[in-house]
């Protein structure tokens, strides 16, 4: 907005006709009324030209001063538009920001859904994971325990129960999970009342017993024992109490010969008469041939006593070893050291036979139960 210069102004006429008028010729007065007038005259020109320069002095100073304002206006006006301009600009682009923004976070927020919807999949993934090996786990050892009750119960030994807790806590141990550890605790309980539980000691019965019944073979028969005793004088000379053998040396082979032979028959005619006490007179009556038979009968009883221990049979296991001591001691000659040796593992063996039963584990078996339905 432009202003016109201060020259342009219309400047205020000279007062040439007031000059003029008073420099022209005109009727004058008297002289005595003239001169007041005409310095009331100057006075009112001077006044007025005063005032004249002065409206224009001030004129021109607010015309100028208007002309400051409108320049200050313009540029206020022309700033107030750049920054209207740049503020549309800011906005604008600040709206496409925004949109910007709001779609990124809207592909954001899809994406943490995705990934919040996949941490609970696969936490769900770890934790049936987790809950399947635990159970896994769980119906390993309580398979393995009851494999080896079976087994106790057959070997009648605690050591198969013994090695499968002692197994079941080592693979918990190993798992680290805190849903097991009453488990672990039953697995204890139960272990420290096995070491404290006493069994019979099965595997070593059988063993002496399964030695026993090899050893039947070679065990001398009562009535054995006189012709083992004068077979053994025929083979080796005179052996009768009080006689002297005859001496040979400085005989001729043909007569050292018939003195043996003399000595031999003598020896088994005085055999043929013996005094001697009979305890059991069955023995000495037994035939040669029923000794097989015996012995055949001894071993029967013998492995009848084991399958009684196999089968957990203490009381019948106890009474075929009884009877077998009894045809041990009837029949077989007490006075021979085998004889003697087996009798003494007989009493072993029935005295180390114990009708116990074999501790339960319904603890741990009950606890295992408890993990595996989940609660």
């Amino acid at each position: 907005m432009s202003s016109a210069p201060p020259d342009d102004l219309p400047s205020t006429p000279p007062p040439a006709p007031v000059a003029a008028a008073v420099g022209a010729p005109a009727v004058s007065p008297a002289p005595s009324a003239a001169a007041p007038a005409a310095g009331r005259s100057g006075a009112m020109t001077l006044l007025l030209g005063t005032v004249a320069v002065a409206a224009l002095v001030s004129s021109g100073l607010l015309w100028q001063k208007l002309s400051a304002i409108q320049e200050q206006l313009a540029r206020q006006s022309a700033d107030s538009g750049a920054l209207a301009i740049e503020a549309r600009t800011m906005a604008r682009q600040a709206e496409e920001l925004v949109r910007d923004t709001a779609a990124r976070l809207s592909v954001a927020e899809a994406r943490v859904s995705e990934v919040a919807l996949q941490r609970s999949q696969l936490e769900e993934l770890m934790q049936s994971l987790s809950r399947s090996r635990d159970e896994n786990l769980v119906v390993d050892i309580e398979s393995a325990i009851r494999l080896a009750q079976q087994q106790a119960q057959l070997t009648g030994s605690l050591e198969p129960l013994v090695a499968a807790l002692k197994s079941a806590n080592q693979r918990i141990e190993r798992s680290a999970q805190p849903r097991l550890a009453p488990v672990q605790r039953a697995i204890g309980r139960d272990l420290d009342r096995l070491t404290r539980a006493t069994v019979t000691d099965t595997a070593g019965l059988l063993a002496r017993l399964d030695e026993l019944v090899r050893q039947v073979d070679d065990l001398p028969v009562l009535n054995v024992v006189a012709q083992a005793a004068s077979t053994k004088r025929l083979s080796t000379g005179p052996a009768m109490p009080g006689s002297t053998p005859a001496p040979t040396e400085g005989l001729a082979w043909w007569q050292a010969a018939l003195q043996r032979s003399w000595e031999v028959v003598r020896d088994e005619a005085r055999s043929l008469v013996r005094v001697s006490r009979i305890d059991q007179p069955e023995a000495i009556l037994l035939a040669p041939e029923q000794t097989f038979f015996l012995r055949e009968n001894l071993k029967f009883k013998l492995l009848n006593a084991r399958l009684g221990i196999l089968a957990r049979q203490f009381e019948s296991a106890r009474s075929d070893l009884a009877a077998a001591t009894a045809a041990l001691n009837k029949y077989f000659d007490p006075a021979s050291r085998r004889t003697q040796n087996v009798a003494s593992t007989l009493q072993q063996a029935q005295a180390s036979m114990k009708a116990a039963e074999l501790p339960r584990l319904d603890e741990t078996l009950s606890a295992l139960a408890t993990a595996a339905a989940g609660r």
